[in-house]
C-alpha cells in the first residue's frame, strides 16, 4: 500500500489531520497540501465533525516545513508558482476555518510548519519542542507566514525572530504569543484530549458564527466592528443552541447542542 503523505482520521467527533512524514521530519510536501486541503474539506462539511486537531506522525517533528527537495527544487517557475499559492490557499482555509481547530506540537515547529500553527485557533505544544522561521538562513524569506505570525506576535520580537533565523524554545515561542499553552513531554496526549473533548461539548453553530463574525471584524474600524458585532450577538442568541444553552444554565443542568 502505498505512503500517504497525510493522514485523516475521525475520532469522536474530532477530525485529526496528521502529516506522514517522519523521514523528512514532516516537512510539507505539494502531495501533502493538496491531502491537507481535500481533509478540511471534508472535515468542514461533516456534521459529525465539531473539532479538528492538526498534528504530525510521530514524537520528533510537527512539521519542520517545507520540503527543500521537493517542489521547490527545480527550475521550472510554474511548479514553484503552484505550489506556493497552494500553501497560501491552505494558510487562508485553515485561518479561517468554521470550526475549532487545535494544533499539537509534537516535535520541532520550523518554517512553514508555523503557519499551521499560528492559523490555528488553539496551540498545545510539549515543553521540549523547538520553534522558528529558518528560512533566512538558506536565502529566503518567511513571506506568506509573516501575515499570521504579525497577527500574532508583537513586531520587534517577531523580526528578531525572522532576521536571525534561530530556533525558540517553547517557553519563548509562549512569551511571544505563539502557542496557548505548553505542557511536559507525558501529558500532551492528555492536555489536548481534554480540550478537544471540552470543544465538542460547545455549539457548533455558535462557534461557526462567532468566528466568521470575529474575522470580518478584524477588519473594520473600532466603532463599525463594535456595530458589527452587536448585530451579529443578536443573531446567535436567537439560535435553538442559544435559547437551550440559556435554560440548561437557568435549570442547572448539561446543555443538548443540535447545531440549530
Amino acid at each position: 500500500m502505498e505512503k500517504k503523505d497525510l493522514i485523516y482520521q475521525l475520532k469522536n467527533a474530532v477530525a485529526w489531520i496528521s502529516i506522514n512524514r517522519t523521514s523528512q521530519r514532516n516537512a510539507i510536501s505539494i502531495q501533502a497540501i493538496d491531502l491537507f486541503l481535500n481533509a478540511l474539506e471534508q472535515a468542514q462539511k461533516d456534521s459529525n465533525v465539531r473539532a479538528v486537531c492538526i498534528t504530525g506522525i510521530g514524537d520528533k517533528a510537527f512539521c519542520s516545513g517545507a520540503d527543500l527537495s521537493g517542489s521547490m527544487n527545480t527550475d521550472d517557475k510554474k511548479t514553484v508558482q503552484e505550489s506556493f499559492q497552494k500553501y497560501s490557499d491552505l494558510l487562508f482555509k485553515l485561518s479561517t476555518f468554521p470550526k475549532p481547530t487545535v494544533a499539537k506540537i509534537n516535535g520541532y515547529c520550523l518554517a512553514g510548519g508555523t503557519g499551521f500553527m499560528l492559523a490555528s485557533d488553539i496551540v498545545i505544544a510539549r515543553s521540549d519542542t523547538k520553534f522558528g522561521t529558518p528560512e533566512v538562513n538558506v536565502g529566503l524569506f518567511p513571506m506568506m507566514i509573516g501575515a499570521l505570525i504579525f497577527r500574532n506576535v508583537p513586531r520587534k520580537k517577531a523580526m528578531e525572530m525572522i532576521l536571525l533565523g534561530e530556533k525558540l524554545s517553547a517557553n519563548q515561542a509562549l512569551d511571544m504569543g505563539m502557542l496557548t499553552r505548553i505542557v511536559p513531554y507525558e501529558q500532551l496526549d492528555y492536555e489536548v484530549d481534554q480540550v478537544l473533548k471540552k470543544l465538542c461539548e460547545k455549539s457548533p453553530l455558535s462557534i461557526k458564527m462567532g468566528k466568521k463574525a470575529f474575522i470580518e471584524a478584524e477588519q473594520k474600524p473600532l466603532k463599525d466592528a463594535i456595530a458589527f458585532l452587536s448585530q451579529k450577538l443578536l443573531e446567535v442568541a436567537s439560535t435553538e443552541d442559544a435559547i437551550e444553552g440559556i435554560s440548561a444554565f437557568l435549570e442547572k443542568r448539561p446543555p443538548v447542542f443540535k447545531g440549530k
